[in-house]
């Protein structure tokens, strides 16, 4: 049999994998309960060799889940030990540190098993709507503030449900019924792929995954290395100041790049916060691989050996490497920030790569609704307390060779949740909802929009914000000559402001309004075509005042 025989039986089988995947991944997205699931794909799924490796991930996914999650299967196996995984288990962690990164990701890891061989395992991860604590904000002062913590166990041992977890897990939650069925839904996804790869193995008479393994490596790496020995060997660095919580975080990388890999050193950043946005190293690595591989090796398959050559460092304790019991509940601000410092630094040597900077943090909302007192009385019908999760994304950097996209989000990927969603989870309106003019950085290539949304308690109801937004002081940066994109508010129609992170009450007769922050323009504004700037005009992108302004037209 010919090696290019073997190449194309191989490929086919590697395309199948990712088939199986892809099943999984969108078994989670139909039984899950929360809407950041079902809705946004706030979720990741992949199968791993026997001893712990990442051989494929699905494409519908987030970054940050994905990457983290390729590094959490060996803390499954290191943790459980070989001889305590056993056929019929599934294992559960919300361990931020060995898992991704808070304690609102559950992380399942499920063995596949052949004919009593041990095979593989599935992995996913999805966030939830709430592990009681204070809950989904960034205003703990330790992480057992924070909520429920699930180390790594058995969530089923030898097909049997470990109900005793159940049961503690429903009496310390205010959504039970949601966090449970999302519990199950991660079984029911890792055990679809199972099958699915059972189907597989016996069509293509594999008794194991050994050599597609070697296959899927061997060939990812040899190509990730080819792409990194074309670039110019040699030290970058970068640096980006965010607003953190009570004061600016100040975040500082330097790439190391030759033939052998990249590695992110990120001495220098900011010392630990005492408040919840602080990042657990595995959450740091998982958004730094995702920037350096988009920017560097983009083409090549995510998978354990192409995520090799990309190493990082940072020293412990700070905001970036946060140790136990550090409050870790919005880890996602700081670590949304690291693909623009690291690409930053890339833009550096492949000034036409990097586009700049943009929103980059989801600014996430977690509300929490609950009837005014005395209003069913006077109402005279049902109300309801809710726990409501929603996810809004500012405008992404302008690219070297196209404007930034609008209101998406970058880096995580996730969807936008739909109002009509949202609103059927609890009791509120949301009024609005469009892109904000003005917002995108001027520049040869303009940034992407923010947007506007607003949003009120239906009658009878008030509700109290988990605010956890960011560049409300420090605007997303333009590159080679563009202007920075707008700034982010937060208020109430009336004009009171509103702080950007932390727990806070909207009256109910106020609606909160939200003006989210716009990408970087790239490039110097002056050389941006006049039709493009008509069209932004004609479309609403930017008003006539400010075309002149920033334009000169």
């Amino acid at each position: 049999m010919s090696n290019d025989f073997i190449d194309v039986h191989f490929q086919i089988m590697w395309n199948r994998l990712i088939s199986v995947v892809e099943e999984q991944a969108l078994t989670l997205v139909r039984t899950a309960f929360s809407t950041s699931v079902r809705e946004a794909g706030d979720l990741s799924a992949g199968v791993f060799d026997s001893s712990g490796k990442m051989l494929a991930q699905a494409v519908t996914g987030t970054p940050g889940h994905v990457n983290a999650m390729a590094a959490a299967v060996g803390n499954f196996i290191e943790v459980l030990g070989q001889d305590n995984i056993h056929e019929g288990d599934v294992y559960i962690t919300n361990d931020p540190w060995k898992g991704t990164g808070h304690l609102l990701d559950f992380t399942f890891v499920t063995p596949s098993f052949r004919e009593g061989r041990l095979v593989g395992y599935f992995a996913c991860t999805a966030h939830v709507v709430d592990v009681g604590g204070r809950g989904f904000g960034p205003d703990a002062n330790e992480v057992y503030e924070e909520g429920i913590f699930v180390p790594i166990m058995k969530f089923a041992a030898r097909g049997e449900l470990n109900r005793d977890l159940i049961n503690i897990v429903r009496h310390n939650v205010r959504e039970a019924d949601q966090v449970i069925g999302d519990l199950h839904s991660l079984a029911a996804c890792n055990h679809i792929g199972h099958l699915r790869l059972m189907e597989m193995m016996t069509e293509f008479e594999l008794e194991s995954l050994d050599a597609l393994r070697d296959f899927i490596f061997e060939n990812s790496r040899a190509a990730t290395l080819e792409k990194l020995a074309a670039l110019p060997a040699g030290s970058y660095s970068n640096d980006m100041t965010v607003d953190g919580y009570d004061k600016p975080v100040h975040m500082k990388v330097r790439l190391d790049v030759s033939d052998k890999g990249v590695h992110a050193d990120f001495d220098g950043t900011s010392g630990q916060s005492a408040l919840g946005i602080n990042v657990p190293l595995i959450y740091t690595l998982a958004y730094c691989g995702y920037g350096l591989k988009c920017a560097l090796a983009p083409e090549i398959p995510n998978n354990h050996a192409s995520l090799e050559p990309f190493t990082v460092s940072a020293p412990e304790g700070c905001i970036l490497n946060a140790l136990h019991p550090a409050p870790v509940a919005v880890r996602h601000v700081l670590g949304h920030f690291i693909p623009d410092t690291v690409l930053g630094a890339v833009s550096q040597f492949l000034p036409d790569i990097a586009p700049a900077e943009g929103a980059s943090a989801l600014w996430n909302i977690q509300i929490s609704a609950r009837p005014i007192e005395g209003a069913q009385a006077a109402l005279g019908e049902h109300l309801q307390s809710s726990e409501i999760l929603m996810f809004n994304s500012g405008g992404s950097g302008a690219r070297p060779a196209l404007d930034g996209l609008n209101a998406t989000a970058f880096p995580s990927g996730v969807h936008a949740m739909s109002v009509e969603a949202t609103e059927q989870t609890g009791p509120i309106t949301v009024w609005r909802k469009e892109f904000r003019e003005g917002s995108g950085g001027a520049g040869r290539l303009r940034g992407g929009l923010g947007q506007v949304v607003e949003i009120k308690a239906n009658e009878g109801h008030e509700f109290w914000i988990k605010a956890m937004f960011d560049r409300v002081e420090n605007p997303a940066r333009g590159r080679q000559g563009g202007l920075c994109g707008a700034a982010g508010t937060v208020g109430l129609d009336d004009g009171t402001k509103m702080r950007p992170k932390g727990r806070q009450k909207v009256p109910s007769d106020r609606t909160l309004v939200l003006e989210l922050p716009g990408g970087g323009g790239f490039g110097n504004p002056l050389e941006r075509p006049e039709a493009e700037i008509q069209r932004d005009v004609t479309l609403g992108y930017i008003s006539s005042e400010q075309a002149k302004k920033d334009y000169g037209k």
